[in-house]
């Protein structure tokens, strides 16, 4: 079975395609301008295609790029959707029971 790509790769990608820059998605997405570029350099190790052509002000996808993009976008639209739909569940999920004596340090450790 194929491995499951990473959802934050994905982001990245999504960010740097649709603004066409690494520090605009960064700033965006709350990272550093390296941690998009490392999440997008580990995405194409990954995948085994150049995603992105490089410029000094600009980053345009590549032919692969293009064809990736609809992909993410349906993934990312997808999983967006079972965010929005969960909460109408009938079946909530079960709060972690606090336990006696426990401080918010060992609750934060547990959880």
């Amino acid at each position: 079975m194929a491995s499951v790509l990473d959802s934050r790769r994905l982001l990245a990608f999504s960010a740097v395609a649709r603004l066409g820059s690494f520090t605009l998605a960064a700033r965006e997405l709350g990272l550093t301008q390296g941690g998009v570029s490392h999440a997008l350099k580990a995405l194409e190790q990954e995948l085994g295609y150049r995603l992105f052509e490089r410029g000094p002000r600009r980053a345009t996808l590549t032919a692969a790029g293009s064809k990736l993009q609809g992909h993410v976008e349906k993934i990312l639209q997808e999983m967006a959707a079972v965010r929005t739909e969960l909460p109408q569940a009938d079946d909530p999920a079960p709060r972690p029971a606090r336990r006696r004596g426990a401080g918010a340090a060992t609750l934060a450790a547990a959880g």
